[in-house]
């Protein structure tokens, strides 16, 4: 890859996360619905673009991502050129659908993506496949990858701009200026976990939701109990895809910037931690799935 050269007019970490998020107008890309029924009653609402055929590209969007996300809309269009065929994986609970189960989704939840690769893989089982996972659905990858062994069935993979210790994550956006994406995704958070409470069981209430007070209570009263971790530290531990990363076994392409406003330098792995097969492209900046040169 060519070493990143940041536009001159967005020289800094929060300047390259923020505009790459709320300023960029992104390239928009038709696509289809596809809903797909999962063994445990609940559903994934995919978006295809629009091509019949060619390799195809799966696509894990960050936190309460969806369709709409500029860098979703920016990845599916430069798929759809390319001649791929993109698919976005909503995780559950995002975009415009409320799933149907008290669990949603989480940093480690892998279950889904390996439900959606052996489907494409029955579907098409000589067609190239490839996942591309932003923030968190980078973490998702990445750990996938780790658990699936050896027998992998995809070609390559890119996670770009991981949090690859939850705990250092949740620390770096709790001071200075990255308080204000910790506030936007709280409020995300809870707009979300709003939209399910009517089902939710005791004591997940509308007050309840209302009242949690950052990220890291919201995991450790919501995302913990939900989804059968003991509390937030197990989960951050648990779901952290950094012990991971030296059992992944095909190319792999990590995209990551010193700067990352979302985390602290010393979350990074060190080449001793990762497997031969992991290319670390390092950047010294470019913020948080920003990279705008």
């Amino acid at each position: 890859m060519q070493p990143f050269k940041p536009a001159w007019w967005l020289p800094h970490a929060h300047a390259q996360t923020i505009w790459a998020s709320w300023g960029r107008k992104a390239p928009q890309v038709e696509t289809n619905p596809e809903f797909l029924e999962l063994d445990d009653g609940d559903f994934l609402d995919l978006r295809w673009t629009l091509g019949k055929q060619g390799p195809i590209v799966i696509v894990l969007h960050g936190l309460e991502g969806c369709i709409d996300s500029n860098y979703i809309q920016g990845i599916l269009a430069a798929s759809h050129q390319k001649g791929w065929r993109g698919v976005l994986m909503h995780f559950r609970n995002c975009g415009y659908h409320t799933n149907r189960l008290l669990q949603s989704y989480h940093a480690g939840q892998t279950h889904d993506l390996a439900c959606l690769v052996d489907l494409l893989r029955k579907r098409e089982p000589h067609t190239p496949l490839a996942v591309i996972g932003y923030s968190l659905g980078g973490n998702v990858l990445l750990k996938w990858m780790a658990e699936s062994g050896s027998k992998l069935p995809i070609q390559a993979a890119v996670a770009v701009s991981v949090p690859f210790e939850l705990e250092k994550a949740m620390r770096r956006l709790e001071k200075g200026f990255s308080r204000i994406y910790h506030w936007y995704f709280l409020r995300l958070l809870r707009r979300s976990a709003l939209r399910k409470s009517a089902v939710l069981p005791p004591p997940f209430t509308a007050g309840f939701i209302k009242a949690i007070p950052s990220i890291r209570e919201f995991d450790d009263r919501i995302t913990a109990p939900l989804h059968g971790f003991r509390g937030v530290d197990h989960y951050y531990e648990t779901a952290s895809c950094r012990p991971y990363l030296k059992s992944i076994h095909i190319p792999t392409l990590i995209i990551h910037a010193k700067d990352d406003p979302f985390m602290t330098p010393d979350a990074i792995p060190r080449t001793g931690e990762m497997s031969s097969r992991i290319e670390l492209e390092l950047m010294p900046r470019g913020g948080h799935v920003g990279f705008i040169g």
